[in-house]
């Protein structure tokens, strides 16, 4: 049973909702806030699939404070989660932070508690996520290591950090000049995505929250502590998702025990794992800018030792001969 209050966001998707309110049913919070936006012109099944998953939420069959901020029309994902956690934090503290489609495992909800009260006052940590995409690779001797990036299926933080957040991100087109920029994406082809990115969000060109809380993590120095193991599996991929609409290597991603909750010696980025992240997550290994580097290097390389070329062609044919003989 948690003993933090968590933030449950829900729209139109009644299955999606049965499945993750179970799993809070189960932690039995004494505070609940729910956040909901409203149906979308043109959508003619949304006004009664937002009806139904609101159904679904009101069963609440343990002692439980609840807080609701509907909307009774549609805000978009940008405005509602941003508008609806701003207002989350003007009644708690500290949340544990879950969508409709964000499915966690029993560890989950006891890693968030412990780590929330052992980080409540510490200005390096902003984020603790449940998520892990490292692809069965530790991280560190821990439970969990430290990121720049805070992947939101299934997270907390706390008020201090939140209040930060800005959804316009004002402070992008100061902050994308300075040399902290710099170092906060010391690889060029990660500081030219999220440059681009951070650009369409300035613009209002993408219809989203997440990204800005990135930015405002990284802006004011802050870290996520991310588990070396999967906590929580989206189950939102598909024709129903807001922004998750086709599959990937992401969709319902198994999760695993935590097993004991050991910590850190030392808080301070882990820049190998945060490399994968970019790699993976966002694009970096195959983008443009990414290839033409590595055919560079290897030009260079060929004009410095022909010799290189040969190797490669004799351990080629070496390999082919021994598949034929």
């Amino acid at each position: 049973m948690t003993t933090t209050p968590i933030a449950y966001i829900i729209f139109n998707r009644p299955r999606h909702t049965r499945e993750t309110f179970a799993i809070i049913r189960a932690q039995r919070p004494s505070k609940l806030l729910i956040i909901a936006d409203g149906p979308r012109e043109g959508h003619p099944t949304d006004a009664e699939r937002c009806r139904e998953t609101r159904e679904i939420v009101e069963k609440i069959d343990w002692p439980c404070e609840v807080l609701r901020n509907y909307a009774d029309k549609n805000m978009g994902c940008k405005l509602r989660v941003s508008s609806g956690l701003d207002w989350v934090f003007e009644q708690v503290e500290r949340a544990i932070v879950l969508e409709d489609d964000c499915v966690p495992n029993d560890d989950f909800f006891p890693y968030c508690d412990a780590l929330l009260d052992r980080y409540a006052e510490d200005s390096r940590v902003w984020v603790i996520t449940g998520n892990n995409f490292q692809n069965g690779k530790k991280r560190g001797e821990a439970a969990y290591y430290f990121s720049k990036y805070n992947h939101c299926w299934g997270w907390a933080t706390w008020r201090r950090c939140w209040q930060n957040y800005r959804v316009d991100i004002p402070f992008w087109p100061e902050w994308k000049k300075s040399h902290d920029w710099r170092l906060k994406t010391p690889d060029p082809v990660e500081r030219k995505v999220w440059t681009d990115l951070l650009d369409r969000l300035a613009r209002g060109e993408i219809d989203t929250w997440d990204y800005q809380w990135t930015a405002c993590v990284w802006y004011y120095g802050g870290l996520t502590a991310t588990p070396n193991v999967n906590l929580v599996t989206n189950i939102g991929f598909g024709p129903d998702a807001t922004h998750t609409v086709s599959t990937g290597d992401e969709e319902g991603m198994p999760v695993q025990p935590l097993g004991p909750l050991t910590h850190p010696v030392s808080i301070r980025q882990d820049t190998v794992a945060d490399r994968h992240v970019f790699n993976q997550n966002f694009g970096g290994r195959h983008h443009p800018d990414r290839m033409r580097s590595r055919l560079r290097r290897r030009r260079d390389q060929l004009l410095r030792s022909p010799q290189w070329l040969l190797k490669k062609i004799r351990l080629a044919m070496q390999k082919i001969l021994g598949r034929w003989s």
